[in-house]
């Protein structure tokens, strides 16, 4: 298994590799640019497989020749409608007719207080869906009346908005991750032409993952515009972090060997194991999400383990081999020489590690009480957006909608859908009609078979909000009453409701589940017992913080109404993952120090030798995410926030101070009952002597393996 892992290395076996990735791209590239093609963005996407709103959804199509989605046009004068006003409406009617399935659209609905008109404009949900929103608002929009305000709302209204932002996201986040990364890259490494190399391999590392994503949906997995637009944000930041440990490690080790050939077999031996259970990890963690039931966090849970691993697979293969081919000068003008001393021992890191070791208890209760007290911050977390909400702008959709509830009653943009049988039609419309909440029952339609009958039911309250969502359980209460009616309940009111408590679930399973996997593979990873429960409580610890810092953020600096329900839950699944990759990093470093230097040397000098890259690595990271931020949808801008900030806690406070001030405290027990405590406490390894202030030089020979 060690051979295979070092063939990228090899002198005949770099060009098998790039030769190998070249045909994959070649072959297989065209797939890449067909994720679109597999995307399914309905309404269900994003609900809970089993939710009462989505059995409602799949029933409405029995009431349909074909399938449409209201969009609201909405005519305000705040002065009061006029003859031209209500001409304009008319004409917009006629104009728009032709577009709609049967040619019909009712006729205008005026307000009680005489300042607005309604046109409902039946959308058929097609591929021409955009064309006919887009035309409606063209028509909308021309000779307005002076002072009319005209807005097109609804669900095809908000639909399409959700729509142009998603489509402008994949191009967005790419070119942004790509030069957030050259530019990183560039001030890093101070070379012209050795970012190049990293970023050429997250390009293989790109066009992969989109191809599993193109064959997975194909296959029938959950794939969404969200899912597979966070993926190109994954594989950049996450592909960018592997390449930097190597990258780093191959220096390394091209000081103590001449030949590079043989650098980079050992710096894939020596770094393959961390990059290897970092990958395994957010894997792993992501594929727990599979265990939801919001479709939309399935989706994210396999596409963005699909990404990591193509992401490693790429900086392990085709990474190294580009390195050998190009050999040394790559790295002009900081050409690693054979002999070169690497004096690790009077940087930064070390003066760092010098500092926590000489207090530290004082360092991890100080770092303990910084992360307390920003994850305080998360205790006056408002969750749930509105619709009107859930945009960093104010799109048509949104405008429309506030305009609508001002004049008409809150739910008459998107009525409840009540489904039931047929012949409890009269006692279902007599039952609703007597509910608190309720503005009105509108007239009934059947299925084409006649079975079903489908009362749309207008709520007293806009339909995004609590007293909203509290109509609706009453509603659905009394309707499930109701002998033989087999009657459901859906609708905008309904799918928020119903998505809200599937979050809820999902935390409480999801949740524990990875954090069992996080802790096996620790486990597994530095065979020991105590080493891994202390670093799954810093990265919880720090997930808090990072929570509670954001919710400050996003209330007064974002000015943000509130916090996405499924953000907790996502930010943890991402953190946690993630955020356990630096403590992968050093950890795995500093157990293979200390089996050189013993327990107090090997902290110290794990943290010198790793101090640089996890630091490199956490700011790209942090910086591709926060390119989310830039997004005029709220929710994907917070978990941005959120992952961002949770990284740079990781990467400055978690690994710096808290995980090093507690393994020196804790001391020789922080690897019970593994080998290396047996080793520590039987009187360590023969390299352990010195003074507590001294760090190795890193210049000591390396060439064979050191058995861990």
């Amino acid at each position: 298994m060690k051979r295979l892992a070092t063939v990228p290395g090899g002198r005949r076996a770099k060009w098998f590799v790039l030769a190998g990735w070249l045909i994959i791209a070649m072959a297989l590239g065209p797939l890449a640019g067909k994720v679109a093609d597999v995307e399914d963005n309905n309404a269900n996407a994003y609900l809970p497989g089993n939710a009462e709103a989505a059995l409602v959804n799949d029933r409405l199509e029995e009431f349909r020749t074909d399938e449409v989605m209201p969009a609201v046009i909405v005519y305000v004068r705040d002065s009061g409608i006029t003859t031209a006003d209500r001409a304009k409406a008319e004409a917009d009617r006629k104009k728009l007719t032709p577009l709609v399935p049967g040619g019909a659209i009712e006729a205008v609905t005026p307000s009680k207080d005489g300042k607005a008109l309604l046109l409902t404009v039946p959308v058929p949900y097609s591929d021409e869906f955009s064309d006919t929103v887009n035309a409606a608002r063209d028509v909308a929009g021309e000779d307005v009346p002076t002072d009319l305000r005209v807005k097109v709302a609804g669900p095809a209204g908000a639909l399409q908005d959700t729509i142009d932002v998603f489509d402008e996201l994949d191009g967005t986040l790419l070119l942004g991750s790509a030069l957030v990364v050259a530019l990183l890259l560039l001030l890093i490494y101070r070379s012209p032409v050795l970012w190049l190399v990293p970023l050429i391999s997250v390009g293989f590392a790109a066009v992969l993952s989109q191809v599993a994503t193109y064959l997975g949906g194909k296959a029938g997995l959950p794939v969404d515009a969200q899912s597979s637009g966070l993926l190109t944000v994954l594989v950049f930041g996450v592909g960018t972090d592997y390449a930097l440990l190597l990258i780093a490690r191959y220096r390394e080790e091209l000081t103590r060997n001449e030949d590079r050939h043989g650098a980079m077999q050992i710096a894939l031996r020596r770094s393959g194991p961390a990059i290897l259970a970092s990958a395994g990890t957010i894997v792993i963690g992501l594929l727990c999400l599979l265990l939801a039931d919001l479709n939309s966090s399935r989706s994210l849970g396999w596409v963005g383990a699909a990404g990591v691993l193509s992401g490693f697979l790429a900086m392990v293969t085709v990474l190294p081999a580009l390195l050998v081919i190009l050999g040394r000068w790559i790295f002009w003008p900081f050409v690693p020489r054979f002999g070169q001393t690497q004096r690790a021992g009077h940087s930064g890191w070390a003066r760092v590690g010098a500092a926590v070791a000489r207090r530290p208890r004082l360092s991890w209760l100080a770092a303990t009480v910084v992360m307390g007290a920003l994850a305080l911050g998360a205790t006056g977390i408002s969750f749930g957006l509105t619709q009107s909400q859930m945009y960093t702008t104010t799109p048509d959709s949104v405008a429309g909608q506030r305009l609508v509830a001002a004049h008409y009653p809150g739910g008459e943009s998107a009525p409840a859908d009540v489904i039931a049988k047929a012949p409890s039609e009269k006692a279902l419309v007599a039952a609703v009609g007597r509910l608190d909440g309720i503005a009105e029952v509108q007239p009934v339609a059947y299925s084409r078979d006649r079975a079903l009958v489908h009362v749309p039911v207008v709520l007293k309250d806009d339909p995004d909000t609590p007293a909203a969502e509290r109509t609706v359980d009453r509603l659905r209460d009394t309707v499930h009453g109701i002998a033989g009616a087999d009657a459901l309940v859906g609708g905008t009111t309904a799918s928020a409701l119903d998505t809200q408590r599937a979050v809820s679930r999902d935390s409480k399973l999801v949740i524990p589940v990875v954090l069992a996997v996080v802790l096996l593979v620790l486990i597994a990873l530095l065979r020991a017992l105590v080493a891994p429960l202390v670093l799954l409580a810093t990265v919880v610890l720090s997930y808090f913080g990072a929570l509670g810092a954001s919710s400050l953020l996003f209330g007064h600096a974002f000015d943000w109404a509130g916090v996405d329900h499924s953000l907790p839950l996502l930010g943890f699944v991402f953190l946690v993952a993630l955020g356990i990759d630096y403590n992968i990093f050093l950890m795995t470093r500093v157990r293979e120090e200390v089996r050189l230097l013993g327990h107090v040397h090997g902290v110290q000098s794990g943290l010198t030798s790793t101090g640089g890259v996890i630091t490199s690595a956490g700011l790209v990271l942090a910086a591709t995410f926060s390119i989310l931020v830039s997004l005029p949808l709220v929710t994907t801008a917070e978990l941005g926030v959120l992952v961002g900030l949770g990284v740079l806690l990781d990467t400055f406070l978690v690994r710096t101070v808290l995980v090093p001030a507690l393994s020196l405290d804790i001391g020789k027990s922080m690897w019970w009952p593994g080998a290396l405590h047996r080793l520590l406490r039987d009187g360590g390894p023969p390299q352990s002597g010195g003074s507590q202030g001294h760090i190795a030089d890193n210049s000591r020979p390396r060439g064979e393996d050191i058995p861990l």
